[in-house]
């Protein structure tokens, strides 16, 4: 295990839904500020959108922590059900005994629960992952869901998270009703090479890590590479190269490394240009096969009925061939942008900064007890674009900045005191404190 070797105190590239190591890219920060203005408005319907990998189930972890103790929630994971099914299972999650038969009854359970915790001054959250393995009938049930409500309020949020599946799902006639009741889309894009980078030090630093530069530039932007951006993919191919490195007693994961670890894991990943994305027993197996048909093909020609078998053989290649390339070609225009949204420019809509007032809650990312925006430079105000934060338990602005700008450093320091010029000491931050952050860090 390379945890001594690199001194960390745990291991930072692991694959469960660890909320500490939620590195908050721009699109993160984007996408958690309109699900927690959702849930804090009463917005009823809401979706998060991500390809496999992309972190939306960490996402939501961080999303039930920060609202921790103001809502009761059910996390709903066995998606490959039916509408009794689905009831149960959110009957069971939210503690409420349930005979599991009649529908009718646990529908009436569950009004009256929601009406309790209401009066109670309680939201309740149900988040449905993985939603685009729900059949049509069973996102119709979810739809009826969404009717709990008092004559001024939605006794019920829902959020439905999947890959980019459930937006196609969501486009059809049949689905319309429920795609006009999503208030709130919500997407997440793979992370740009820089933001790889920032990435890769994040999760280093929440695993205690605090020497030199671990992975050189060079290996970095071969796994910005190789990985498409996908944070699975870099975890992956990050525990790779540091097990290898370890391995080779290297102190530092240079691009030999990190291209050794991606040619392990080149199944369904983008090797950069020059990595040779097969490996060896994969090359043997196709050349012993190829040896095998070319034998095969030399013995039938001698003869009439082997020569019209060859014919057959070499169409049925030709067919197949196509198939394979025709079946890349949609599978490569379905990952395009335009076609993931799914939710045409309602997507896009709920993807801006917003302009109004009331929409500029939108831009927190940390609490639900906070009334955050964007802000826009007015007379005599810094021209830093930035939202606010509440101060929570245990924060600290070090801790804050890293995880949502990726960095701490001078210049960092010097916009957050422009912001906030009453803010006395950085390292000592009370509880329920208000604080201007900047969106993005300046160079």
């Amino acid at each position: 295990m390379f945890l001594d070797f690199y001194k960390l105190r745990e291991q930072p590239f692991g694959v469960t839904p660890d909320p500490r190591y939620l590195y908050f890219s721009p699109g993160h920060r984007e996408a958690l500020a309109s699900l927690f203005y959702g849930i804090e408005t009463g917005r009823g319907f809401l979706s998060l959108i991500a390809e496999p990998g992309m972190g939306k189930t960490t996402l939501l972890f961080q999303l039930l922590q920060r609202w921790k103790g103001y809502v009761h929630s059910a996390f709903l994971f066995q998606t490959q059900c039916d509408s009794r099914e689905l009831i149960r299972y959110l009957l069971d999650d939210l503690g409420l005994k349930s005979d599991g038969e009649d529908i009718v009854r646990m529908h009436s359970e569950l009004n009256d629960f929601l009406y309790r915790e209401t009066k109670a001054g309680r939201r309740v959250v149900v988040f449905i992952d993985e939603a685009q393995n729900l059949s049509d009938s069973v996102l119709e049930t979810v739809r009826l869901l969404s009717d709990f409500e008092a004559p001024d309020k939605k006794l019920l949020q829902i959020i439905l998270a999947g890959q980019p599946e459930l937006s196609e799902r969501l486009s059809r006639a049949g689905l319309a009703q429920l795609r006009q009741r999503i208030a709130i889309p919500a997407r997440l894009e793979a992370l740009a090479p820089g933001e790889v980078v920032r990435y890769v030090q994040h999760r280093l630093q929440v695993a205690g890590y605090e020497g030199p530069d671990l992975f050189s530039s060079a290996a970095l932007e071969l796994i910005a590479k190789s990985s498409r951006g996908i944070p699975r993919l870099i975890n992956n191919i990050c525990f790779n190269a540091l097990s290898l490195g370890c391995a080779m007693q290297k102190t530092q994961i240079d691009a030999t490394v990190a291209k050794e670890a991606a040619q392990e894991l080149s199944v369904g990943l983008a090797v950069p240009k020059g990595v040779d994305s097969q490996p060896r027993e994969t090359r043997s197996v196709t050349a012993s096969l190829r040896s095998s048909m070319e034998s095969g093909f030399r013995r039938m020609q001698g003869s009439f009925l082997g020569r019209r078998l060859l014919s057959m053989t070499l169409l049925l290649l030709v067919i197949g061939s196509l198939g394979i390339f025709l079946g890349k070609r949609t599978r490569s225009a379905t990952l395009q942008p335009s076609i993931l949204s799914g939710l045409n420019s309602a997507s896009d809509a709920g993807s801006q900064v917003p302009e109004s007032p009331t929409e500029r809650h939108l831009l927190s990312s940390v609490t639900g007890q906070a009334s955050p925006e964007i802000r826009h430079a007015e007379a005599g105000e810094s021209s830093i674009k930035s939202f606010t934060y509440v101060i929570q338990p245990k924060d600290t602005l070090r801790d804050l900045c890293m995880s949502m700008l990726g960095r701490y450093d001078n210049a960092v320091l010097s916009e957050i005191r422009e912001l906030n010029p009453d803010l006395k000491n950085p390292d000592h931050l009370d509880v329920g404190q208000e604080i201007r952050l900047p969106v993005s860090a300046t160079n």
